[in-house]
């Protein structure tokens, strides 16, 4: 077989992982980010910087390589449609799409017959008034924003007019679960009814950033088998090609919720580098590539915890570590406050 020259489009730590996943299986990869500073070019074959709208230095990208993938949901529809009609997009297009507008996301997930919280789509200030039974509440806009950009909780309709929002975006107002946990399942799927799918794992956010993140789940077996169940249904009937996570919601009842799909690799799914015979960002490759589906073994239990802001400088100056721990440096010229710089795994 000849080489295989694989695109990757997005230049944060989830390309730079995919670009060493690709080095370990042999397959050359080419990066494209609008970050001229983007941290994967020390990890990739060949670096692109252009913004997502340039033709022509999209038309560059699409020339040199055989399939795309990207790192991250937020990248142009248009963008990704246009290098569709030249070379394969896995995951294919329209699922970004989809995913990019929460409100879509959530009527596709509830139309499966899975469980989200209760919503309602928001265009003005008005129709928040009527809606006191959806509060306490989180207001987020309908497309962009993550780790918590974009957002806006609302406890009480005294506070709506308190609100500083540009209602020229759309919203969804999504009614707080009564929280007992978060846990998150990855599922690599290949084609039809062939997948891996890693055990669920538990999740501790910080200012609605990822902090901390561990195997095994301290969950029940019901709530083991229906994440995983309802992970699959989402990738299988999304005709999904490559790993995507599937972020959920326990309330105080132990009743599941669906909060969000991501449809790429996924911070939280981490610790499967080293917990795992194949991780998360291998199986992406190996799906988008189709290249032989190998079966997951867990190696051991594992926890990760996310080196956010300055969290990072104690372990670049002197980086003390034990035999079980890997320390991962994202490389990231600029240390911003929350800001992932880094992780840390340990294995237990």
């Amino acid at each position: 077989m000849s080489e295989i020259k694989l695109g990757i489009i997005g230049g944060g730590q989830l390309g730079s992982m995919l670009a060493s996943a690709a080095k370990k299986l042999n397959i050359k990869t080419t990066i494209y980010c609008d970050d001229q500073d983007a941290p994967a070019q020390k990890f990739c074959d060949e670096f692109i910087y252009g913004e997502y709208n340039n033709r022509d230095k999209i038309y560059e990208f699409a020339g040199k390589i055989d399939i795309i993938t990207y790192e991250f949901e937020n990248i142009p529809f248009e963008t990704l449609n246009e290098l569709n009609k030249l070379k394969t997009v896995s995951p294919k297009p329209s699922i970004n799409r989809l995913i990019q507008h929460r409100l879509a996301e959530k009527d596709f997930i509830n139309r499966l017959n899975i469980r989200t919280t209760r919503y309602a789509h928001i265009r003005n200030k008005e129709d928040l008034l009527p809606l006191n039974d959806f509060l306490p509440g989180i207001l987020k806009t309908t497309t962009m924003g993550y780790d918590g950009k974009g957002q806006h909780p609302i406890k009480n309709l005294n506070e709506i007019n308190s609100l500083n929002i540009n209602f020229k975006n759309d919203y969804i107002l999504e009614k707080l679960v009564k929280l007992k946990k978060e846990i998150s399942v990855i599922i690599t799927r290949f084609n039809n009814n062939k997948y891996e799918v890693y055990e669920p794992i538990e999740n501790t956010h910080e200012d609605q950033i990822l902090r901390h993140s561990k195997i095994p789940a301290e969950i029940n077996q019901k709530l083991f088998d229906q994440s995983r169940e309802w992970a699959i249904i989402i990738a299988e009937e999304l005709k999904y090609i490559g790993t995507l996570c599937v972020e959920f919601f326990i309330d105080r009842n132990d009743n599941l919720y669906v909060n969000e799909i991501a449809p790429r690799v996924h911070n939280s799914g981490h610790l499967t580098i080293n917990a795992y015979n194949v991780s998360q960002f291998e199986n992406h490759i190996r799906a988008v590539c189709s290249l032989e589906q190998t079966p997951l073994k867990k190696i051991c239990n594992a926890e990760m915890v996310n080196l956010i802001g300055k969290q990072i400088i104690p372990y670049r100056e002197s980086p003390k570590i034990n035999d079980n721990q890997f320390l991962f440096d994202y490389l990231k010229k600029e240390i911003k406050e929350k800001r992932k710089m880094g992780h840390l795994t340990t294995l237990k």
